[in-house]
């Protein structure tokens, strides 16, 4: 066996340094039905064993006896001698026992079903002898797996039975002799962890552990001291199910390949029992003699046994008391109850936690109550209250120190202030921040938590400490990062507050600190281009203005980059991560104030935009602009004048350029090309005329007039009424445009002569040539007009003749040709009153309709649609009068009709008299319009 020394360090603790507690209530079970007088039990006792709610019993007569919680007794005959041993297993009802039904030495092992019954008894489902072979020994102890696949038997010679397989049933096990020695065994006890199952077997002078998962059960010493016949015990899953053996002078513990620590108590040991983490260890004074019977398990009677309950874990007696011969300890119902050779049967029951740490709060053991607490598995709130309490105790003595490690063991549980009101004073500051830092660790505090000890650390003036703090988690904050930084920027611990906000990128704390408390406008710019392209651009919008007026060349290249394709200045690994597809390009327009006392890097930064991206935002051209006119109106060399100027010119141009306000830069800086220009582009003739006549450009006007008179023919009765108003000797100038006008005929000679009559400096002789050409042509159209009045005259005298004569005298047919195809006539034909004939297959080919001559149609068709026109018309008058009553403006819905051409005279024949025709149409409109006229002046 290995035992390490650091793996099997013993554990030393003296019996009269074990504080003694009363955890337990004694008192004598009473028989329910004998008025009160104490229970008692069958005589003869010779084993005993608990589960499955109910205490069993084995006496000298063979009878096995069950109690139940009323204190009821069942017995039945096991055996015709005597029990000497009993297991009963915890899950399942099945009992196995050892008794003799002869004399001699011939234990039976008989497994009994507690369930099922044969003629009112419990069944009997397996027997056969305990000793394997025709060797005579007794049984000296009993174990049974609760998988009820292995019961080992010990005996007296020293070796050891296995029965493996179902141990209810003969054909399904097997019996093996797994163990045999020299010294009679004392104890056996199945361990199972996992699927791996483990036998301690003790001896009087050792003990092992067989692993039986393995075929080949190896063994292992354990120790080379063993214990006494009852003295050995398997401790519950809490102890890691340990092998606890009772010594002459040590309880040990073993682990399936080591023993473990040890406790040293005095006084000889009679009995061990582990119960719900308790261990019951039943002493006899040493100067009395101890005579074991290995066939009984009895030991001579001494005048009192000393039982005594142990919690090792928490390293305190909970319950001590003196007995009169103790069979047994068991547990059921839960409870302990003590059996003892009197008769009588005394129940132990625990007092609750809360009672058992009031106890301990009694007398200050704050400690021993947290670990109570913590084996009875108390919740987290109880726990919590009772370091608080220690805590209380320790604050109260003065112990500060140790006060607050208890006070930091509740966060989660308390509620911070109550602690930190208790250490607000100065000098409890160190405790107060320890506090602080743990409810930090804890990811607990608040802002005003971090805030408080931030200003600990600034109090102390403890940088190392707040380095620590700040830089101690690299991938877990257990504080309110924001606050922190506000915290240490107002301290003035600005380096700290810079570092927290970089690390955190909290960019916006980054970039106000530098900019504003540490004026580092080169690392605020530096820190810019390395942010992601939204925050920025954000940035910039806020800082841009700062940055400018101290670091004006790299904020402009920064800015041209932002604007244009974006790609932050990271390391290497950075940009290989970067989506070079994504196009991040912010808005030029938007960065245009930040420039505003920076005119030369503001017109780099939109040369450079109009450049890279020709479809900039309008917001730059005009920017642009207004910065090109600005230099071109300063500007005194003629040289670099002329070159601004075409610049100017080159941006007018551009199709971005918005008219309204590139006209009005223009205008404010009295940019005339630019006017011009854009005047020309706007079809703004008008202006252009007026433009040179405000500069009293007389031949500019004419050139203008020239120019753009065919577009807008007011532009020569503007000039001459310009020239009128001259009072210098424009007579070239009017000259040339009444010229125009003659050969236009632009204006009527009357309104000319009113025009000229302005010009005091005008003689006749300026219009003499002018009005005799009028004159000729006016002549020459009179008689026109006279000589068109007799054609027509004669004309309707000559229709008039033939309607007459048709309406009075026959017709005679005279054509010999078609006029169709202008072959001659033949039978049949087709003769029209208007002289018109035509072979019939003809007429049938060409003619629309059999009542109209087909050479006639197409003049007969347009006077038909006039007459259809001046049907659909007849009713205009009414219509028209109604909206030029509801109309706000009259002449808007003259002007309508003239241009629908509603008073053109179209009526071709005399109309008769009373019908709405055309000219009477003309007439009542004249009419309305005069009154609407006049009613509106």
């Amino acid at each position: 066996m290995t035992t390490p020394q650091s793996a099997n360090t013993i554990k030393m603790a003296a019996f009269l340094q074990w504080r003694k507690f009363v955890f337990f209530d004694k008192d004598t079970v009473k028989d329910p039905d004998d008025n009160g007088k104490n229970f008692l039990l069958p005589k003869g006792i010779s084993a005993s064993d608990s589960g499955r709610g109910h205490i069993v019993l084995g006496d000298m007569e063979g009878k096995i006896w069950l109690l139940m919680r009323s204190l009821q007794l069942m017995s039945f005959q096991a055996y015709k001698l005597r029990v000497t041993h009993l297991y009963q297993l915890k899950q399942h009802s099945i009992l196995v026992s050892v008794g003799q039904d002869e004399h001699g030495i011939n234990p039976v092992v008989k497994v009994w079903n507690l369930d099922k019954r044969d003629s009112g008894n419990p069944l009997c489902t397996r027997i056969f002898p305990a000793i394997p072979g025709n060797k005579p020994t007794e049984v000296s102890c009993l174990s049974v797996h609760e998988n009820l696949n292995f019961m080992a038997i010990g005996f007296t010679d020293g070796s050891v039975v296995l029965t493996k397989g179902d141990i209810t049933r003969d054909r399904h096990s097997k019996t093996l002799t797994l163990h045999e020695g020299a010294s009679p065994v004392t104890g056996l006890a199945f361990r199972q962890v996992a699927k791996v199952t483990h036998l301690f077997v003790a001896t009087l002078e050792k003990v092992y552990c067989y692993t039986l998962s393995i075929k080949e059960y190896p063994k292992v010493e354990l120790d080379t001291h063993g214990c006494a016949l009852r003295c050995s015990s398997l401790a519950d899953p809490s102890q890691d199910s340990q092998f606890i053996v009772a010594g002459e002078e040590c309880v040990y513990l073993y682990q399936p390949d080591e023993r473990g620590p040890c406790f040293a108590f005095d006084g000889h040991k009679l009995l061990v029992h582990w119960h719900r983490g308790y261990l019951f260890l039943l002493i006899r004074d040493v100067k009395s003699p101890n005579k074991t019977c290995f066939s009984s398990g009895e030991t001579s009677p001494s005048d009192k046994q000393l039982l005594t309950i142990y919690d090792l874990d928490n390293k305190f007696i909970a319950y001590s008391a003196s007995f009169d011969d103790v069979i047994d300890v068991v547990a059921e119902w839960g409870s302990f109850y003590i059996l003892t050779r009197d008769g009588k049967m005394f129940v132990l029951q625990e007092k609750d936690t809360q009672t058992k740490l009031e106890m301990l709060f009694k007398k200050n053991l704050f400690v021993m109550a947290i670990n109570l607490a913590k084996s009875q598995h108390l919740d987290s709130d109880g726990v919590s209250d009772i370091f608080r309490q220690y805590g209380d105790h320790l604050y109260l003595k003065g112990d500060h120190d140790g006060a607050i490690q208890q006070y930091i063991r509740t966060i989660g549980k308390l509620e911070p202030s109550y602690v930190i009101r208790k250490f607000l004073d100065a000098q409890r500051i160190h405790n107060l921040t320890a506090y602080l830092q743990a409810l930090h660790r804890q990811s607990l505090a608040n802002a005003d938590h971090t805030t408080l000890l931030l200003n600990c650390y600034t109090k102390l003036k403890d940088s190392s400490k707040l380095e620590e703090f700040i830089k101690s988690s690299e991938n877990e904050v257990h504080f309110d990062v924001e606050i922190a930084i506000k915290v240490l920027r107002q301290a003035g611990y600005h380096s700290h507050a810079v570092f927290l906000a970089e690390k955190h990128m909290h960019h916006e704390w980054y970039l106000k600190i530098q900019l504003e408390d540490l004026k580092n406008y080169q690392e605020g710019l530096r820190y810019i281009g390395r942010l992601p392209f939204e925050q920025a651009e954000s940035n910039m919008k806020r800082y841009g203005k700062t940055l400018m007026h101290h670091v004006p060349e790299g904020t402009t290249l920064l800015l041209k980059g932002l604007c244009t394709n974006y790609q932050p200045s990271g390391d290497a690994a950075e940009k290989d991560s970067l989506d070079r597809s994504v196009v991040n390009k912010a808005n030029s327009e938007e960065f245009i104030p930040i420039f505003a006392n920076n005119p030369r890097e503001l017109k780099a930064f939109l040369e450079h935009m109009i450049e890279v991206d020709p479809r900039s935002p309008q917001g730059v051209y005009d920017t642009l602009l207004e910065l090109r006119l600005q230099d071109w109106a300063h500007e005194q060399d003629p040289e670099r004048k002329k070159v601004l100027q075409g610049e100017a010119v080159l941006l007018l141009r551009s199709d971005n350029t918005v008219f309204d306000k590139a006209l009005v830069l223009c205008q404010m800086h009295n940019f005339k090309e630019g006017i011009l220009y854009l005047y020309e582009k706007g079809k703004l003739y008008q202006q252009i005329m007026h433009y040179h006549m405000q500069n009293e450009e007389y031949g500019k006007v004419v050139e203008a007039c020239k120019r753009y008179g065919d577009q807008e023919c007011c532009l020569w009765e503007q000039a001459l009424g310009y020239f009128a108003r001259k009072e210098e000797d424009c007579k070239t100038y009017i000259s040339e445009v009444l010229h125009h006008i003659d050969q236009n005929n632009l204006m009527p000679p009357l309104l000319v002569v009113q025009t000229l009559a302005h010009n005091s400096t005008a003689t006749l002789s300026v219009i003499k040539d002018y009005l005799i050409n009028k004159l000729l042509r006016e002549n020459q159209q009179i008689e026109d007009d006279e000589r068109k009045i007799r054609q027509y005259r004669d004309e309707t005298a000559h229709l008039r003749s033939e309607i007459q004569e048709l309406k009075t005298s026959a017709k005679i047919f005279q054509k010999t040709k078609c006029n169709m195809c202008n072959s001659p006539l033949d039978l049949p034909s087709v003769h029209f009153l208007c002289c018109h004939s035509f072979h019939q297959h003809c007429f049938e080919s060409y003619a629309e309709s059999e009542a109209e001559c087909p050479t006639c149609t197409p003049e007969n068709r347009k006077v038909m649609d006039m007459l259809r026109a001046q049907d659909q018309k007849r009713d205009l008058h009414d219509h028209f009068n109604r909206q030029l009553r509801s109309s706000n403006d009259g002449f808007s819905v003259v002007a309508d009709y003239f241009g629908r051409g509603v008073f053109n005279k179209l009526t071709l024949v005399t109309d008769p008299p009373g019908s709405k025709s055309v000219g009477n149409l003309e007439v009542n409109l004249q009419r309305d319009l005069l009154i609407h006229t006049k009613r509106n002046s």
